[in-house]
């Protein structure tokens, strides 16, 4: 398992738990050390052109498409991780990384018939959509979000599982070897570990 480290997201937390489960991982901070991956989790916080910016100044983004987009390597992008996936965000002006097509958008509060808080923090039931490996035994699980925008995919096909908050929204997203949570599964206890060994192991 290799942990791109942009400067962005809780890296010690996910390697705290790979190394608990016992599976092997590693943290790449260039492109050199991207070399051999064979699986990538982005992890993301923050604003989404902070993100971008922080990835596009790494000197990782052309391997990490080439990775992704050429190679098929499994990747699983965490929160703001997972939006900058999208072709671009309401929150920002940047290009997202375009790997599944669709935007992020800020939740809309004319459009519900309750008053929601923003961001929407906290536990939250994540319902998977159909059989998934990444979420084997997690049929019924919640998770910990913290954000204010969610990723719209264009293909709801892509939408791997959804949460309520207003109304649904896709809090995973999947085509291919890509893979997306909105959640924070390094802070969901039991839920949260049992996701990141499934993704090691497809």
């Amino acid at each position: 398992m290799t942990l791109v480290d942009y400067g962005v997201g809780n890296i010690q937390a996910f390697e705290n738990i790979y190394k608990k489960l016992n599976i092997p991982v590693r943290v790449a901070k260039t492109a050199n050390e991207l070399a051999g991956a064979t699986k990538l989790i982005l992890p993301g916080v923050g604003s989404f052109d902070w993100a971008m910016s922080r990835l596009n100044n790494s000197g990782m983004r052309s391997s990490l498409d080439d990775m992704v987009l050429n190679r098929k390597c499994p990747v699983l992008g965490i929160c703001v991780g997972m939006q900058m996936m999208a072709n671009s965000s309401e929150e920002g002006n940047l290009r997202g990384l375009g790997w599944i097509d669709g935007e992020v958008k800020h939740f809309d509060f004319a459009s519900y018939v309750h008053k929601i808080d923003l961001p929407h923090m906290g536990w939250n039931d994540v319902l998977p959509g159909e059989v998934s490996t990444l979420f084997s035994g997690l049929e019924v699980s919640r998770f910990y979000f913290l954000h204010s925008y969610y990723f719209a995919p264009n293909d709801l096909n892509n939408t791997l599982a959804s949460t309520n908050y207003g109304s649904l929204f896709a809090s995973s997203v999947h085509l291919d070897n890509i893979f997306g949570v909105q959640f924070h599964p390094e802070k969901s206890h039991q839920w949260g570990i049992r996701l990141l060994k499934n993704f090691s192991e497809l």
